[in-house]
């Protein structure tokens, strides 16, 4: 009778010392699936940030590339108006005087070509919001958070109504291409303009300077 005790004892000893092991394996095994489920989660939420935010430049890139074709088009509109009344006149001129005729039509034309050059002279040289945020970058030594950039860029160009929502979003656009690197200071984040070989630099200059 002793040895049947003792034999269940031992038995019993030895299930108990698995059910331990599996019951150690099993919560090991939930805590590696778990730390991998944060990560995983981690980079979703990362992802979904930046779609959010590419998303918007999207439709700010839209919205200046509508807004600057409709500009282009109402100033070739306005400078080729005054052309017609100058014509009728030219022309209703001609039946009277033939010498006037031969004069007046010149004095016409170099009278319109200074109207259409000035007319869109402006809107050649003003510089867009990426060409604003990465020429500002390109001359700081240290980086700049996209606040910092808002506010020297709306005191350096206050004609312009420049919002630093819009700004961020920008200055992460110029991050996922490459042109501007993102850098982070614990809860702050801040920007410097990517180093690009100097035939990149030359290359994005030339439409500007055009």
């Amino acid at each position: 009778m002793s040895e049947v005790e003792s034999a269940t004892t031992e038995l019993k000893t030895q299930y108990a010392a698995q059910v331990a092991a599996d019951l150690e394996r099993n919560t090991k095994e939930q805590e590696r699936i778990g730390a991998e489920v944060a990560a995983l989660q981690e980079q979703l939420s990362a992802l979904q940030h930046d779609q959010s935010l590419l998303v918007n430049l999207q439709r700010t890139l839209g919205a200046e590339s509508l807004a600057e074709a409709g500009s282009s088009e109402e100033e070739s509109v306005t400078a080729a108006k005054p052309s017609l009344p100058r014509q009728a006149s030219a022309e209703t001129k001609s039946g009277r005087r033939k010498k006037a005729t031969a004069s007046k039509p010149k004095k016409a034309a170099a009278a319109a070509k200074p109207a259409e050059t000035k007319a869109s002279s402006p809107a050649a040289k003003l510089p867009t919001l990426v060409e604003l945020i990465h020429n500002h970058l390109g001359r700081q030594s240290e980086p700049r958070s996209s606040a910092e950039i808002s506010t020297a860029l709306a005191q350096a160009h206050p004609d312009r109504e420049i919002k630093p929502k819009v700004v961020r979003t920008t200055v992460e656009g110029l991050v996922a291409k490459g042109h501007v690197q993102r850098t982070k200071q614990g809860s702050s984040v801040f920007y410097t303009a990517a180093e690009t070989p100097a035939a990149d630099n030359s290359a994005e200059q030339e439409p500007v300077t055009a």
